[in-house]
């Protein structure tokens, strides 16, 4: 497996190895002793999968509080995104800045995103599937979000607000300033996270 890092400390981007031949092909897509080799020590306790018909689809940014706080491990097995997360750990010295990536079935690559940062996507083909593994349990009451289009954050979305599909309650998330301090860089490295 080939891993990058990327601008936001302990944000990696991984391509898993995939064997083909005339039958289709393998991918070994998770295997904790190889994220360990790469300094992502994390327990991951739950899987998600969604599935997008439309092009233009926003989900996000979402992210869970501490104690159930959530690190993602995020795959594209059909379709294309692009997968953007947003550092809100506070005295870290990318505190409000995002990483955007295309992930897709093409390219077989996923994000790891550690404790203390926002994540969302927007599809970018049609019957996109999205699969992520989350270091926590979901849980309504630890749920929050940060506005997908907050100018503040400056990302470069590939589809016009008025023509996204966005729900009526990720349309509702405060933007970053209006955001209270829920991760410190010292307390998400101890979490679920691989800052230094």
């Amino acid at each position: 497996m080939r891993v990058e890092d990327l601008p936001l400390a302990g944000v990696k981007l991984l391509y898993p190895e995939r064997h083909g031949d005339e039958r289709g092909f393998f991918s070994e897509t998770y295997r904790r002793r190889e994220l360990l080799r790469h300094g992502i020590d994390v327990e991951f306790l739950q899987d998600n999968h969604s599935s997008t018909p439309r092009v233009g689809t926003v989900r996000g940014l979402h992210f869970q509080i501490p104690p159930l706080a959530q690190a993602k491990l995020v795959r594209v097995p059909r379709g294309a995104i692009l997968d953007v997360v947003v550092d809100l750990r506070r005295r870290s010295p990318t505190f409000g800045r995002h990483v955007a990536v295309r992930l897709s079935a093409a390219e077989w690559n996923q994000l790891y995103v550690p404790v203390g940062l926002a994540h969302g996507f927007c599809t970018l083909e049609e019957d996109t599937e999205v699969l992520y593994k989350v270091s926590a349990d979901y849980s309504r009451e630890h749920e929050r979000g940060l506005l997908w289009n907050d100018p503040a954050l400056g990302i470069r979305w590939p589809v016009e607000p008025a023509a996204a599909l966005v729900s009526a309650r990720d349309a509702a998330f405060p933007g970053i300033a209006a955001l209270p301090t829920y991760f410190e860089l010292a307390a998400a490295a101890g979490a679920g996270g691989s800052e230094p």
